[in-house]
């Protein structure tokens, strides 16, 4: 099994809501906080502006390793050889989202912020 086939037998994705595409697609100003944590889900962090309007930050952080490995074993009378040789990738996501609720806890504004590497 290559290093990609394992991570996709073993990776789960199913309970990940917060995505950007999902930010993006469903997220829109006006929409209220009830509505925001049905489609996301609880936020990491809630803090008020200065105003005491709430602020929701959502912060994830995910790091996917494949490693991959091939051995070879092969016997020439009483010479004994083998050899081995692998893979290993490692990449990292960020993804921060910022959520701001009027006074009303109504949407007025969103953004996000998001990396690879």
């Amino acid at each position: 099994m290559s290093a990609g086939d394992h991570r996709s037998a073993v990776q789960n994705d199913s309970g990940d809501r917060v995505t950007v595409g999902s930010v993006q697609r469903e997220i829109k100003v006006g929409m209220s906080s009830a509505q925001v944590a049905e489609v996301l889900g609880s936020p990491n962090i809630v803090t008020t502006d200065e105003e005491r309007r709430e602020v929701w930050i959502y912060d994830k952080f995910s790091s996917d390793v494949a490693v991959s490995e091939n051995s070879g074993y092969g016997t020439l009378i009483l010479l004994g050889m083998s050899g081995s040789s692998g893979a290993r990738s490692t990449t990292q996501r960020t993804l921060t989202v910022i959520i701001k609720f009027d006074k009303d806890k109504k949407v007025r504004d969103f953004s996000y912020r998001t990396s690879r590497f």
